[in-house]
């Protein structure tokens, strides 16, 4: 048996043997929460985001390295 199927199989023992409903109550608000959408998005934000995919697509972007770079450069000017 896999690690994710002992977990589940322990969370279902865990919670028909509670009778704890404030510990049931608090497992239902997760499960509801992890259902519905972390994150709403404006349709500006959408848009900036897919600008910015959009950006990439096209090569238009820095790398991490790159920018670490010209930024030590610019500190040691100072």
């Amino acid at each position: 048996m896999d690690i994710s199927a002992q977990i589940k199989d322990d969370l279902i023992s865990r919670i028909k043997n509670s009778d704890n409903l404030d510990f049931l109550r608090t497992l239902q608000t997760l499960f509801d929460a992890s259902e519905q959408s972390l994150f709403s998005l404006s349709n500006q934000q959408k848009d900036s985001i897919e600008e910015g995919r959009e950006q990439i697509r096209n090569g238009r972007f820095h790398t991490n390295e790159s920018v670490l770079s010209e930024m030590k450069e610019w500190l040691s000017k100072k």
